[in-house]
């Protein structure tokens, strides 16, 4: 039997907005958070001990980390070489250079040939041997179009038959890979892909564009003992026969993560049998206090009660609310913070909510559309704006080509007091958080 730790999805330094400056260490919080729950997976590594390690990809953002990053990273892998526990770290999406061009950051720990290092780059079997006897082990990292086929391939091809036909190339070369094997000895796949069955949650939007789907009929072969996939933040069990895991990212990387547990497997795996266990980490935690005071008569002190309710202690907060623009006078910005200073770091969100709101139109009524579209579904219901209809639509365009924060520095109208600005600078800043916020969702990469 190989007892076998596997983890994935580090992504060590991601999330530096979410963390502050330690004035004991110059070191962003939130890095040492990264690097104290991955010191928290390599001591049960070591204590257990384990007689292999798997990781499986997204060691960085990026291929192309800071040296404190790769430092930090390297210090903590560094163990298990002291250990004697060998290692396979797999390269994944976001340790390719250049859509995979220009080479992985993990490359580097096989130019050096770190002991008992096995950097996998490349569809390949490894046959390692543990502590717990040998194990085989095919390495299948984050796979794009040009790693299987050519441009003249696929020239003029839809994308669905690109999709199709790279993964009619992957199937023979993963049989080739099968057929290979000595059928007495475990068995496991190490992938960083994205499966068709598994429940991304706040992935769905995360690899748009940048990878296909492997049908679950590729990975549930009998020839496997254990599965070990990377890629998806969610930690689920795809397949129990056999054994087909994500184990999730260590840490949270954003508030899209808030609600997810984090943690590592430890399985014990042997020819035709494997035991597996999922082990949660105590990472810190994210926390949103959302709240519409646009209907009440004291939103300040709605909001102060939202935040006095919620366990914001040394948690990574935001503060979402809605409200009127005749309410904005009534938010003294100053005393949200200092009711907020509990809180590891936080961020306020202020959104508006207009006056002008009406029922929508049935094709509003559901899903998600885009600006221009709803402008144009708009106009189509107002027959006395045909003449202008045109002009709006251009008008539109040229407004969402620019900047979608620039439109709050035009606004500063007067209030009753006369010289007192309707809209505040902390309102302001917090109504641009938001938009930034909203925009930076759709943007994000796994």
């Amino acid at each position: 039997m190989v007892k076998i730790l596997h983890l994935s999805d580090i992504h060590m330094g991601s999330g530096f907005s979410h963390g502050r400056i330690n004035p004991e260490t110059g070191i962003n919080t939130r890095l040492e958070d990264f690097v104290k729950t991955l010191g928290r997976c390599i001591d049960r590594a070591i204590a257990e001990p384990v007689d292999l390690v798997l990781f499986g990809g997204d060691a960085f953002p990026d291929a192309t980390p800071p040296p404190i990053v790769q430092e930090a990273f390297a210090s903590q892998f560094r163990r298990l070489v002291d250990a004697d526990i060998p290692t396979v770290l797999l390269v994944g999406n976001h340790d390719q250079h250049s859509q995979g061009l220009g080479g992985a950051s993990l490359c580097i720990y096989r130019t050096l040939g770190v002991p008992g290092f096995v950097v996998g780059d490349r569809l390949q079997t490894h046959r390692i041997q543990t502590r717990g006897g040998a194990i085989q082990i095919i390495t299948l990292p984050w796979l794009t179009r040009s790693a299987l086929l050519t441009r003249p391939e696929t020239e003029g091809f839809s994308l669905a038959e690109v999709n199709h036909l790279l993964l009619d190339r992957l199937r023979v070369a993963l049989e080739g890979e099968i057929r290979r094997l000595d059928p007495n000895l475990p068995t496991v796949l190490l992938a960083h892909l994205m499966t068709d069955t598994a429940r991304f949650g706040a992935e769905r939007f995360l690899a748009v564009g940048k990878g296909f789907n492997v049908p679950m009929s590729l990975l549930a072969r009998s020839c496997f003992d254990y599965v070990a996939l990377g890629h998806v933040h969610r930690h689920q069990v795809l397949s129990e026969q056999p054994y087909i895991i994500y184990p999730g990212s260590i840490e949270r990387v954003d508030f899209s993560e808030e609600e997810e547990e984090k943690g590592f497997i430890l399985a014990d795996v042997e020819k035709g049998k494997t035991q597996v266990e999922f082990c949660s980490l105590p990472v810190r935690k994210f926390h949103t206090i959302n709240i519409d005071v646009s209907k009440a008569e004291e939103p300040q002190a709605e909001l102060l009660k939202a935040i006095q309710a919620a366990e914001i202690k040394d948690v990574v907060v935001r503060l979402i609310y809605q409200l009127r623009s005749e309410q904005m006078p009534l938010i003294e910005s100053s005393i949200l913070h200092q009711a907020l200073e509990a809180a590891h770091t936080y961020t306020i969100q202020a959104e508006l909510i207009s006056q002008m709101a009406r029922s929508r139109s049935p094709e509003l009524g559901t899903g998600s559309i885009d600006p221009l579209s709803a402008l144009k579904t708009y106009l189509l219901h107002q027959p006395h704006l045909t003449d202008i209809a045109d002009e709006m639509m251009q008008t539109a365009q040229l407004l969402l080509s620019s900047d979608s924060e620039a439109s709050l520095d035009f606004i500063e109208p007067v209030s009753s007091e006369g010289d007192r600005p309707f809209l505040n600078q902390g309102i302001k800043d917090e109504i641009k958080m938001g938009i930034r916020e909203r925009e930076s969702e759709q943007l994000r990469l796994l």
